[in-house]
């Protein structure tokens, strides 16, 4: 019987930090910690943040009747790093460094390893990270975009995406890297990947291509976007409020004015046409691109997952299957239990099951 090693998992977001706290798989803690736009408006930067998340998270375990004395070791979600393999790695003095002060985006999630990495340091335990956005496995060949100078990258929800992969070929008695995949990953952002020998070998980025999503644009017709770009410039506006319009204020809300699938689906039951159309195109757009990465495989799969948020709607789920089903069985797996994602790459490494990786 695997022993029951205690961790805590953390995963900062940009207004709340969550935290968990795992008895092997047993669950005995799980807080959302919410943070005050006033107080985090005095830091310039996400990762000065740091003394101050670290003191709430603290007194939120201390008010649990947490001893951190009794855990072996602490998961934080990972950072916006440099392109690493998937996999559980641990932290170290120059994967916090990194994070400090040389991101490749500043943004909350860089918290994750540097408070681990403090609390273990204090604790005399093993810090580690699981698959973090930046997981890159491509073949040299996905990374083609069309344009010299201009590459495509991995970027993705790699977390859910292979925390599900692991799911199901644990569920089937298999290993993950004998399993032929396409995994849809659908939330405010959509990313669709393909696994195969246990590398993420190609992934929709969800801020720049694929199907739109809640509230990202996905694929635009480039001639039709750069005169829509030229407008907004000569407007006076800027680069970020550019990508911030095509990654906040796309996809379904600048359709429908919502970023509520619910309330969509409600007003489309209700017999609104345009609400119906837009729910079928969106859902038309991840079957394709599930085709899509279905060629890189060669067609070959033993299955489709679709996981995420949206994943709890049977409206688009059904949609979804119905278009892709001739290609592999499909299986539903809704939600993003990323605190739980990341304690099970953890009990991988702890267990046995898996080699941490090194930075």
């Amino acid at each position: 019987m695997a022993p029951d090693f205690r961790l805590l998992a953390l995963n900062p977001g940009s207004t709340t930090s969550k935290i968990a706290v795992f008895a092997g798989d047993k669950l005995l803690l799980e807080e959302k910690i919410e943070h005050k736009a006033e107080d985090l408006r005095v830091f310039e930067k996400a990762t000065d943040q740091y003394e101050y998340r670290l003191k709430m998270i603290r007194d939120a375990l201390a008010a649990a009747k947490i001893d951190l004395n009794t855990l072996d070791a602490v998961v934080g979600r990972g950072g916006l790093l440099k392109p690493l393999p998937g996999g559980t790695f641990r932290v170290n003095k120059q994967m916090v460094d990194d994070l400090l002060y040389r991101p490749a985006v500043d943004h909350a999630s860089n918290l994750g390893a540097v408070i681990a990495y403090h609390l273990s340091q204090k604790l005399g335990i093993p810090a580690f990270i699981v698959d973090p956005v930046v997981v890159d496995e491509y073949d040299e060949v996905a990374r083609i975009s069309g344009y010299p100078g201009i590459q495509r990258q991995s970027r993705s929800h790699a977390l859910n995406m292979k925390a599900v992969a692991h799911k199901v070929a644990r569920d089937r008695g298999r290993a993950y890297r004998d399993l032929r995949l396409v995994v849809a990953h659908l939330g405010s952002g959509f990313s669709i990947s393909v696994h195969v020998g246990g590398r993420m070998i190609d992934t929709t980025n969800p801020n720049d291509e694929g199907p739109f999503s809640i509230e990202r644009g996905g694929d635009l017709p480039v001639t039709l976007l750069l005169p829509l770009i030229y407008e907004k410039f000569r407007a006076g506006w800027s680069l970020e409020r550019l990508q911030a319009l095509f990654i906040r204020e796309s996809g379904l809300y600048a359709y429908m004015g919502t970023k509520d699938l619910r309330e969509v689906e409600a007003r489309a039951r209700e017999g609104d046409q345009e609400a119906a159309l837009i729910l079928e195109a969106m859902s038309y757009q991840v079957a394709k691109a599930i085709g899509a990465m279905a060629t890189v495989a060669a067609g070959r799969l033993d299955g489709i997952i679709l996981t995420g948020g949206v994943a709890h709607s049977r409206r688009i789920t059904d949609d979804i299957t119905r278009r892709v089903n001739f290609i592999a069985p499909v299986l539903v797996i809704p939600g993003e239990e990323e605190l739980s994602a990341l304690a099970q790459g953890a009990l991988r490494v702890l267990r046995g099951e898996e080699e941490a990786r090194e930075y």
